[in-house]
């Protein structure tokens, strides 16, 4: 069984269906698969709510777009290059110290070598490993227990009904599983607790071509002092296919904030590149729990909870929170969960 359906929970389903031969059950709480991948249709534009590409140097997932028969659709950055406001003008940066302001986790030859992503966005290889597993997906059913009884796993539903399995890979947050180990006796999961997730917003916001005044350089840009919009992506340019011909889709980073952040983000970004009227129209996301951060000894305790799990019967944990908050980590978690949970059936 495999409780939750994001990319790392989604993986490790198709890795134990692929390799393991066997019989998978898998849990999403929600009502779509992909967690905090998000890709949306509006009007003709491509539209990302959270990640918008991996790293290209990253084998992660282009190996599981050719295992899913879609390893041509991986497309490529196209515009490069990152700019700082500095409150007065838009200035180059080298890129590895523009990741470092957002606070992505990689170093400057990674993301020198620059990003890909997938011609119909990032939820294309969600959409087909949802496909190949729709026979095991259960939507609607998020684990609200947990029980070992003798060298099984019973797994309360929320909403009364219940699942049995020989093994478990728990592809939840970090707080989320942590409580549910707590509840088997794993007294030193309360650590995953301490796995900050961060809060963010992002805003889509679409033009036409005209109402820019300046043309745009590069990839889109980070703020060096941050009122609310903390960086700004050119969707429309970064990759392929992203907007209609003679329009532009802004993506724009938000800390937390009432009100309207749409408003904000355009209010902000025509004073930083020059945008004349309103625009066509905008999409938020809100993610009250997005990226997650790790403390120092976050490698550690991780370890620590994996050397106690080995003690109960077949469990794995798998996702952002452990080992790696991008999307390819995220795929190769829920490939080392995977296996390991069809290791210990195996015995």
């Amino acid at each position: 069984m495999v409780v939750g359906a994001g990319i790392a929970g989604l993986v490790a389903a198709w890795e134990l269906a692929r390799h393991g031969g066997i019989d998978v059950t898998l849990l999403e709480a929600e009502r779509r698969p992909g967690g905090v991948i998000v890709t949306e249709q509006v009007h003709g534009f491509l539209v990302e709510g959270g990640p918008d590409g991996f790293l290209a140097g990253e084998p992660e997932l282009p190996e599981l777009a050719n295992e899913l028969g879609i390893g041509d659709h991986v497309v490529s950055q196209r515009a490069r290059g990152t700019a700082v406001w500095t409150g007065k003008a838009l200035e180059p940066i080298e890129e590895g110290r523009a990741a470092q302001l957002l606070g992505i986790e990689a170093s400057g030859a990674e993301v020198k070598a620059g990003f890909r992503s997938f011609a119909k966005g990032m939820a294309e290889p969600v959409g087909a490993l949802a496909q190949r597993l729709a026979d095991t997906l259960r939507f609607a059913h998020g684990a609200a227990g947990l029980v070992h009884e003798g060298s099984r796993w019973h797994v309360a539903i929320t909403g009364g009904s219940a699942h049995d399995a020989d093994g478990i890979v728990l592809a939840l947050p970090a707080y989320a599983a942590g409580r549910l180990l707590e509840s088997v006796g794993v007294t030193h999961a309360r650590v995953l607790a301490e796995v900050v997730y961060v809060p963010s917003i992002t805003v889509s916001l679409a033009y036409r071509a005209e109402q820019i005044k300046g043309r745009l350089e590069g990839a889109g840009f980070v703020v060096a002092s941050p009122v609310q919009v903390r960086a700004c992506t050119y969707a429309s340019q970064k990759f392929p296919d992203r907007a209609p011909d003679g329009h532009v889709l802004l993506r724009a980073y938000l800390a937390p904030m009432d009100g309207h952040p749409e408003q904000t983000a355009h209010a902000e970004l025509a004073k930083i590149i020059g945008i004349r009227a309103e625009p066509l129209w905008s999409r938020v996301f809100y993610w009250n729990r997005g990226l997650p951060r790790y403390g120092a000894r976050h490698a550690q305790h991780v370890a620590e909870v994996r050397h106690r799990l080995s003690r109960l019967p077949p469990l794995a944990i798998a996702g952002a929170g452990y080992d790696g908050a991008g999307v390819s980590a995220c795929v190769r978690s829920g490939r080392d969960a995977a296996r390991l949970i069809a290791r210990a059936m195996a015995r």
